[in-house]
């Protein structure tokens, strides 16, 4: 078995994975929202010092699994430096102190491996990408073989998300509480411009959606604001942001038709950009993934899928040559 951790951002979760069946043999996360949701969004020191508290009740569960555990693996990149160092910390430990080999996961490859957990790979997969930090589309044809075709220019979908929430005071993780507000709300109340709708090249950009929901915000009383204008704000930003991937989506679609496509990330649970992505999918008889709705936020049990293909592999990481990582460019 292979023992997984996760602690790029704000949430610290183990997981135990089988290596030759894939089965999930254990798996639990503690999730930081309630602590964070106070500040309007993840503050890295205070994320940390939660890890250093969850991170060892969670591994004192796991304890029965150690003797028959062939290797540790653990994120490492991208992510929040301070929290991957929580982790990596651990890994390490752990991968003396039981003599095992040391495997560093790509927390990007993760959510891609999201939608294999106790299931084998399909390749090749066209991927979007869209969580908190990264809007992107990735054309996956194995472990080894990824490239990302698309990026966002500025700030990330569900960055976005987050960001909208935080300026009518809606709390954090923005992504739910915007979805769920805007289903209260009137859609086509406000006219928000879809970002880069002239360009032709295939990319993503929420920095200027970003500023004009904020001037509409102080236009409706900033703080004085109305519930139902914030329903409708939620509701006509929401609709603008999907419109946004779609647009581009579609663009990828008409240069060429993918056999299968996935949704990945935490912000690959918002359900208007998953039925739009049905449907586009259905309408060019493109086989379409998706993560269950669990395993679509930071997880390791993703973490331990990919360390798995990694193991079969050998690809293993010394332990005093281990870094953590803010970003990378590429796969």
């Amino acid at each position: 078995m292979i023992l997984s951790i996760e602690s790029s951002c704000d949430d610290s979760s183990i997981a135990i994975t089988d290596i030759k069946s894939k089965k999930l043999i254990y798996h639990k996360k503690i999730s930081q929202e309630l602590q964070h949701s106070v500040y309007g969004g993840v503050v890295p020191e205070l994320a940390a010092r939660l890890h250093v508290e969850a991170l060892p009740k969670i591994l004192e569960e796991c304890k029965e699994y150690f003797p028959k555990l062939k290797a540790i693996a653990v994120t490492n990149a991208p992510g929040l430096s301070v929290t991957l160092m929580e982790g990596v910390t651990m890994a390490k430990a752990l991968a003396l102190s039981l003599d095992i080999p040391l495997i560093a996961v790509n927390h990007l490859k993760g959510h891609i491996y999201s939608l294999f957990i106790e299931k084998d790979e399909v390749f090749p997969t066209t991927i979007l990408l869209v969580s908190g930090g990264h809007t992107q589309i990735i054309e996956a044809n194995s472990l080894n073989d990824m490239k990302i075709i698309a990026s966002t220019l500025d700030d990330s979908f569900g960055e976005s998300f987050d960001k909208v929430s935080k300026m009518m005071g809606l709390g954090y993780p923005g992504g739910p509480i915007v979805q769920e507000n805007g289903l209260k709300g009137d859609e086509d109340r406000f006219d928000f411009p879809v970002p880069l709708r002239q360009r032709p090249n295939i990319e993503f950009s929420y920095s200027g959606l970003k500023n004009a929901v904020r001037m509409q915000i102080e236009k409706l009383g900033d703080k004085d604001i109305k519930e139902q204008d914030k329903y409708d704000v939620c509701a006509s930003f929401e609709k603008t942001a999907v419109a946004h991937i779609m647009q581009k989506v579609k663009k990828l679609f008409k240069q060429k038709i993918p056999k299968n496509f996935a949704i990945v990330g935490g912000a690959s649970a918002n359900i208007r950009l998953r039925t739009a992505i049905e449907e586009l999918c259905q309408k060019n008889n493109t086989k379409l993934f998706l993560s269950q709705l669990k395993y679509c936020s930071d997880n390791a049990a993703m973490i331990g899928r990919v360390a798995v293909e990694q193991y079969n592999q050998k690809d293993f990481t010394l332990i005093d040559e281990i870094d953590v990582q803010t970003r990378i460019k590429d796969f």
